[in-house]
């Protein structure tokens, strides 16, 4: 859920990422053990190096020192989102797109598993291609999705 504060901490941040070229995924203000977290979890096309955690960072920080949007001192870190990163949004099907996932969801009472290949994608629903037969699953619906990795022999790890 988003706070007045992270609301605020994503209104000054994203405009500077997109001129960047990066795509904010997820914005996390969490008390960790080390202290209060500022997390950005970024994107691109091709992936994100630590040369690119590091520019976003320099860019960032003095933005947040002038603005102040978290009144308590904190740390900030900025990482990619990982292959094992759930899916949640409408932009998280579409960029994955082709892709084999796994799909937990609820409807009424009952909850389904599912693993097939992301079909389409729109603001309300999501396609994906299971045992070849199209299944279309309301994004709202959607308990926990993330993609399923291959590897060489064929194995999934879900």
């Amino acid at each position: 859920m988003e706070t007045a504060t992270t609301a605020r901490v994503r209104q000054l941040v994203e405009p500077v990422l997109i001129e960047l070229g990066y795509e904010l995924v997820e914005l996390q203000l969490r008390n960790e053990p080390l202290g209060l977290v500022l997390r950005l979890i970024i994107y691109k096309d091709g992936g994100i190096s630590l040369d690119d955690c590091s520019e976003v960072s320099r860019s960032i920080s003095p933005l947040l020192e002038v603005e102040e949007p978290i009144t308590r001192a904190y740390h900030l870190e900025v990482s990619s989102p990982g292959l094992d990163r759930p899916l949640r949004t409408e932009r998280d099907f579409a960029r994955n797109m082709g892709k084999k996932i796994e799909a937990v969801y609820r409807v009424e009472e009952v909850t389904r598993n599912v693993v097939g290949t992301i079909a389409g994608v729109n603001e309300i629903m999501v396609t994906i291609t299971v045992d070849g037969a199209p299944e279309q699953i309301a994004l709202a619906d959607i308990v926990k999705a993330k993609l399923v990795i291959e590897f060489g022999s064929g194995k999934a790890l879900v």
